[in-house]
């Protein structure tokens, strides 16, 4: 056999290679015949392993007990620090470590990560070994911690392993020791959305309430990992739904954070504070706007939320929609109601925010929300049985296109530049609502787009209040002095045979 490197990226020779392939495969006859032509059977390839290692992580129990014929250095460690007695451990080879525990390998042996025998089973859930370790092997320390301060009990939690929980629970293991980020089991089992083992530690009385390093609690970790049954359990179990992180958030900041709606659901129903704010000074609310969770919006609204409530920049939910053109969350607090006239740290309202920001639709809506706010004001009897059907999006109803066309015309082909201005104040249309209006700039015919989107404000307006538009617009534009031009769009209005509101000359 010709014995240059096993490969480029290895240190092994290749008889060496083969030799610890032959390990791990548990074949004798190919490690003896390697052997007899004076193999390195110490051999370690680039990470510190050598055929000691394989076998034992292998379970390859022939193998072992050959090589310890031939090397008695059982302690030397790879390059992450496992021994083969580690390695042992680690993959629950129970003969494995009985063979090199009487074979004299050294006990307290630990990894890079300070990781023992017991943590080692522990995290792999190897029960048998564990059982083995407590009652057969001296002087082991239940809770001796890893370099990350966790004990076995910490590791069989994060990583879910039920039966060793369970075990060493029996074992008397401490149920509310903290690792260096002052992790309990309890948190880490949470975190990783451990169910399961959640139940079983609850079980134990652990305070539910406890808070890591960051603050957080086991509510606010299984909530941020989206672990449902999780969070419903604590909740069921009355842990404290409104604590506090060291950013002030509460577990209702991180599911509306993260769009969790079931989360959010089930912390509603438990009695969180919808309008706790955080060190941002940003509610659920906030977020669930920036983050543009509709659905939670809703939820919150539902809720009773404060939607004026505002953040570090003084920003409303409304801000925050307008900014970023969220057209479906900016309708459902429109029609929730809202001050329109909070102003941000720039004295900005959310209407001078969404026409900064060229959103539109959002302009319109919040335009169209006002006025329709100031109608309810002044028609307080109607106002409850129009404010279920409202919406404040662009119309497209079948039933208005005519009057929509009508409008259109008027605005492209009839209006003056200027005089759309004219007609808005004549509807009572605020300064601040032209000036969002005219922030638009679509070219030297802007005021075009300008006039039909005024319209079709104006027409919302009249259509909520019930009000016959063809004899509105007929008085408006009279009330301009654009009397042919009022005669001539009564005409056209008029002329769509479906619509059951027609004006006489007057």
């Amino acid at each position: 056999m010709e014995d240059g490197l096993a490969s480029e990226d290895d240190i092994l020779l290749l008889s060496e290679k083969v030799f610890h392939n032959a390990a791990k495969r548990n074949d004798t006859g190919k490690m003896l015949e390697l052997i007899r032509k004076g193999v390195d059977i110490k051999a370690k390839n680039k990470v510190d392993r050598k055929a000691l290692h394989w076998a034992a992580g292998a379970g390859s129990e022939d193998a072992l007990r050959l090589l310890l014929e031939h090397d008695t250095e059982l302690d030397d460690a790879d390059s992450f620090g496992m021994s083969a007695l580690l390695l042992a451990a680690w993959f629950g080879h129970l003969k494995i470590l009985k063979i090199l525990v009487s074979s004299g390998a050294k006990l307290n042996c630990v990894n890079k990560n300070g990781l023992n025998l017991l943590h080692c089973a522990a995290q792999r859930g190897h029960i048998h070994i564990l059982e083995y370790i407590m009652e057969d092997l001296e002087d082991v320390r239940l809770d001796r911690v890893d370099k990350s301060g966790k004990t076995a009990f910490h590791l069989a939690a994060e990583h879910g392993q039920l039966e060793v929980t369970e075990y060493l629970i029996g074992m008397g293991c401490a149920h509310n020791l903290k690792d260096k980020e002052d992790n309990t089991a309890l948190h880490l089992a949470t975190k990783h959305g451990h169910a399961a083992v959640l139940q079983k530690i609850l079980e134990t009385g652990e305070n539910i309430n406890e808070r890591n390093i960051d603050g957080l609690t086991a509510l606010h970790l299984s909530v941020d990992g989206g672990h449902y049954d999780c969070v419903r359990m604590l909740l069921e179990a009355h842990c404290n739904v409104n604590e506090l992180t060291n950013r002030n958030m509460t577990a209702l900041h991180l599911a509306a954070q993260h769009g969790f709606e079931r989360e959010v659901r089930l912390l509603v129903e438990a009695g969180v504070s919808v309008d706790s704010v955080d060190t941002n000074h940003s509610t659920a609310l906030h977020l669930a706007v920036f983050n543009n969770y509709t659905e939670i919006v809703k939820i919150l609204i539902d809720a009773e939320c404060d939607l004026d409530v505002f953040d570090e920049r003084l920003q409303t939910a409304l801000h925050i929609a307008a900014e970023h053109g969220r057209q479906n969350i900016a309708e459902l607090i429109l029609i929730a109601g809202v001050n329109l006239k909070l102003l941000d740290k720039q004295g900005k309202t959310s209407l001078d925010v969404a026409a900064r920001s060229n959103h539109v639709n959002v302009v319109d809506m919040i335009i169209k929300a006002d006025r329709f706010y100031k109608w309810e004001q002044d028609n307080v009897n109607c106002s409850s049985l129009v404010a279920r059907n409202v919406t404040f999006k662009q119309d497209h109803q079948q039933e208005t296109q005519h009057i929509r066309s009508v409008l259109w015309k008027l605005a492209t082909k009839y209006l003056k530049a200027g005089e759309w201005k004219t007609l808005a104040q004549h509807w009572h249309f605020t300064d601040a609502h032209i000036r969002a209006i005219e922030h638009e700039w679509t070219g030297t015919k802007s005021y075009k787009d300008h006039g039909h989107r005024m319209l079709l404000i104006w027409l919302h307006g009249v259509l909520i209040a019930g009000e016959n538009p063809i004899k509105s617009l007929y008085e408006g534009l009279m009330g301009i002095s654009r009397m042919d031009l009022a005669e001539s769009m009564r005409q056209q209005a008029n002329a769509d045979p479906s619509t059951p509101k027609k004006c006489a000359t007057m």
